[in-house]
């Protein structure tokens, strides 16, 4: 899918107002453009009258002024590794996707005050790698580090394995910079963890999807790095097990549990079979059980007070038979072994066909009753379909993905997943959860939100979108309904 071609004048107009202002190279239209105008699941293709790639703020809000003086919409785009289809264009060719990526530049760190000011298209991984570098941890970690950027994180309101110790993105910025829908530039880049001088804009514009404005820079916390980390895989029968279990461990560790991961049997049981590669840390058995858990602890004492604490915990619950068999790693290439077990379950999906996805949150003492009941509801009303499910017990948030069953076709399975999408989510919300925990709402779940969202949310949501984007042109089409 490319670019449209039959421009008319004033669109004409437009493109040649952009490379004045960027240059000719960093405005992309024809099949220069096309990567940009699909997302990554190949689940939404778009058009666009260009996508452009400014390299500072400054460039952000010129481009924003000019959209704004001609009605042209904006879709603001960083490593395109979105689930929810938030970064792509409509197919109306009447958008200009703004690739953030160029602005890539750490700004500043601060290690006193343990921040760091980074710009937008920063990739994850190297931000991790930069706060390593300084002697500080920045703990946000997510499959697509190594491609994601620090803006989509933020729009988004990304999670990952660490929320259980150090929150969502929400929680790890303190400051941002953004560029209003009429162009102009919001310097809040404080590093300050108290500020109550007014409405909190900071946490407005992050998980906004850019449909309020744009995030160009941000001011991020860090922490001291750990003395000492332990990692466990653990078997279990139950998921009932896995939540009393992750109790146990928050009761032992407090907030030096930084991760706890859950995984029904089968899926791991695919990865291995799929990647020979790697191999689950148990034999007979126990590499068959129902379930599998994997915890982290990172521990600002010793190795050796990370090891006791460990093995009181776990060794707890193996006598109580919550735990049938345990893999605590010794080194850090058998950690990493772990959790690349763990990384691998999309990867795994992938080979496997087509899956429906869901990212939803449950409260913690009502995952295991939502799994059972929802699982049953679906094999009642399509026997013989296949249960993916996996997450982040530990703050609630789990990918519950559903694959065909052995007879059908992968388009007997997309047939039927407005169907999919209706059961889980009612259940979802039968349970008191959200059917968004994590990776946004874009254009997937957007039409969802009026069955499970009150009128007022709806209505107060809107009334902010309208204040802050009255013309309606940052993101059209992306969570509220146009």
């Amino acid at each position: 899918m490319v670019a449209r071609i039959d421009l008319h004048e004033e669109q004409m107009s437009v493109l040649k107002e952009l490379e004045a202002l960027l240059g000719a190279g960093q405005v992309l239209t024809g099949e220069a453009a096309s990567p940009f105008l699909v997302d990554w699941r190949r689940r939404y293709q778009g058009q666009a009258l260009a996508v452009v790639r400014p390299g500072s703020t400054e460039e952000v809000a010129a481009v924003v002024r000019l959209c704004n003086l001609h009605a042209v919409p904006v879709v603001p785009q960083g490593g395109n590794t979105g689930m929810c289809g938030g970064a792509t264009p409509d197919e109306s060719g009447r958008a200009v996707v703004l690739c953030l990526t160029r602005l890539n530049k750490v700004r500043a760190i601060d290690t006193d005050n343990d921040t760091m000011t980074v710009e937008a298209g920063c990739i994850l991984q190297s931000l991790q790698e930069v706060a390593r570098a300084a002697g500080r941890l920045f703990p946000l970690s997510l499959a697509a580090e190594g491609s994601c950027t620090i803006g989509g994180n933020l729009a988004t309101n990304a999670g990952g394995t660490q929320v259980l110790r150090y929150g969502n993105t929400r929680e790890l910025a303190l400051g941002l910079e953004v560029v209003t829908a009429e162009g102009e530039i919001w310097h809040g880049l404080r590093g300050l963890r108290k500020d109550n001088t007014g409405y909190d804009l900071r946490d407005l514009f992050i998980g906004s999807e850019g449909t309020l404005g744009i995030i160009t820079a941000a001011t991020l916390k860090l922490y001291p790095l750990p003395v000492a980390q332990r990692t466990a895989m653990l078997a279990l029968n139950t998921m009932e097990d896995a939540v009393t279990v992750l109790s146990r461990a928050r009761a032992g560790f407090g907030a030096s549990l930084t991760g706890f991961e859950v995984m029904a049997g089968p899926v791991l049981q695919a990865v291995v079979r799929l990647f020979p590669q790697q191999r689950l840390p148990f034999e007979g058995a126990s590499a068959q059980s129902p379930w599998f858990a994997l915890l982290e602890l990172s521990d600002s004492e010793s190795a050796e007070h990370a090891q006791e604490r460990f093995e009181s915990v776990l060794g707890a619950a193996i006598e109580d038979g919550l735990v049938t068999d345990a893999a605590i790693a010794e080194n850090i290439a058998q950690s990493k072994a772990m959790w690349h077990l763990r990384e691998s379950i999309p990867l795994a999906e992938a080979e496997l066909g087509k899956s429906i996805k869901h990212d939803v949150s449950i409260p913690i003492s009502l995952i295991a009753k939502f799994v059972q009941t929802t699982n049953a509801a679906l094999q009642v009303k399509f026997p013989g379909i296949q249960n993916i499910v996996f997450g982040h017990l530990g703050d609630g948030n789990l990918h519950y993905n559903v694959a065909r069953a052995p007879h059908q076709t992968e388009q007997d399975l997309l047939a039927m997943q407005y169907d999919v999408y209706g059961l889980v989510h009612d259940s979802v919300h039968a349970h008191s959860g959200s059917i968004s925990a994590e990776h946004g709402v874009g254009q997937l779940k957007r039409d969802e939100l009026t069955r499970y969202k009150s009128p007022l949310e709806l209505k107060l949501m809107k009334q902010i979108k309208d204040a802050l984007d009255p013309k309606g042109l940052m993101n059209p089409g992306k969570v509220l309904q146009s």
